[in-house]
């Protein structure tokens, strides 16, 4: 406490310090934490980041607590993200460890069931779907601010446990774009979240292998998001200007987005027959984990070499059914389980 009554200011790298080790005793107690590890100034890169964090911009009732958030994102303050069907929970690092929940109202079926409409025969596979790798129309239904995949102001509640009374406090907004991030990593939690089936826009009769080797074109541009959105991009997002950061323990490489080009170098999209006489791997927590044990790899390690982040191979360890999952982060663990049967 200073002379003036008011609470000590507390540097970054020491509330990160202490962060780290709350959240080392929580592990230590089983709880699986994945925090959000943002490398570099660009929170979001993918269409499905990117659409995220522009659709939230887009509210001007969130104008002003969102910059404090992306700051808060950037500096390493989410210590810890996770995403379920209709709600997020985070822990945030400020003056104290504070806990947020964001609940999500489900896809209105009448909205979906538009979405589906509008979309059909349009998306060939799910890895086209998910690496944001449609076309500018699909991306204008998906991306619609009023009827696309995004919530609304109204479809979202927010609770933090900070003494801020304010409806979107710095904590949550930080939540939020590291949600934004997350979605780059895993945009199937996305629809999990909203408590659709992505696989319910895929056309049905178009072939994975052919639309993995289609020119398919780039990822969204940034001025198709301003397009769709009818806004201004707020370049911060994707080029903000450094600011203070404690370096993060984990030794993870960026999270790989585009991992087709990995799995054609190392093996080769087509199936021999050898591979087809494998057995498929069935992807849930506990043969993750222990793929991954049998590799004796890290967590950071595994991430890397499956492309993913390592937040997100520690949600797919904690669940014990099947994850829905990218089909290339999928196809790479079909190889490590390969090579170990």
């Amino acid at each position: 406490m200073s002379d003036w009554g008011w609470s000590r200011y507390v540097p970054v790298a020491e509330r990160r310090q202490k962060a780290l080790r709350e959240m080392a005793k929580l592990r230590k107690k089983g709880k699986n934490i994945c925090p959000v590890e943002i490398e570099g100034r660009t929170i979001v890169r993918t269409f499905w980041g990117k659409g995220w964090c522009t659709h939230l911009e887009s509210f001007s009732d969130y104008d002003n607590r969102l910059p404090r958030g992306r700051t808060y994102a950037r500096n390493g303050s989410v210590c810890h993200l996770e995403i379920n069907k209709g709600h997020v929970t985070a822990i945030v690092s400020g003056s104290e460890l504070y806990k947020i929940a964001i609940k999500i109202k489900s896809l209105p079926a009448t909205r979906w069931n538009s979405i589906k409409k509008l979309c059909a025969g349009q998306i060939g596979s799910m890895l086209e779907l998910l690496q944001g790798k449609i076309s500018k129309q699909v991306m204008e239904v998906v991306a619609n601010k009023e009827n696309g995949l995004f919530p609304l102001p109204g479809e979202m509640k927010f609770t933090c446990s900070c003494p801020d009374g304010a409806m979107m406090c710095k904590h949550v907004a930080a939540v939020l774009y590291g949600v934004g991030n997350r979605l780059d990593c895993d945009p199937g939690l996305l629809f999990e979240l909203r408590g659709v089936d992505a696989q319910e826009l895929i056309a049905e009769d178009m072939n994975l292998l052919d639309s993995q080797q289609a020119s398919l074109g780039d990822s969204l541009a940034e001025q198709d998001l301003g397009d769709i959105f009818g806004i201004e991009l707020d370049s911060e997002v994707l080029n903000e200007p450094a600011v203070e950061k404690v370096p993060q323990p984990s030794t993870k490489q960026p999270c790989n987005v585009s991992n087709v080009q990995k799995i054609k170098a190392r093996s080769g999209i087509g199936t021999t027959k050898a591979a087809a006489k494998t057995k498929r791997f069935s992807p849930t927590g506990p043969k993750i984990k222990k793929l991954r044990e049998a590799q004796g790899l890290s967590f950071e390690k595994f991430a890397d070499k499956v492309g993913a982040c390592t937040g997100t191979v520690r949600r797919w360890e904690s669940k014990r059914g099947k994850n829905k999952m990218r089909a290339d982060f999928l196809q790479v663990l079909q190889e490590m389980f390969a090579e170990h049967s």
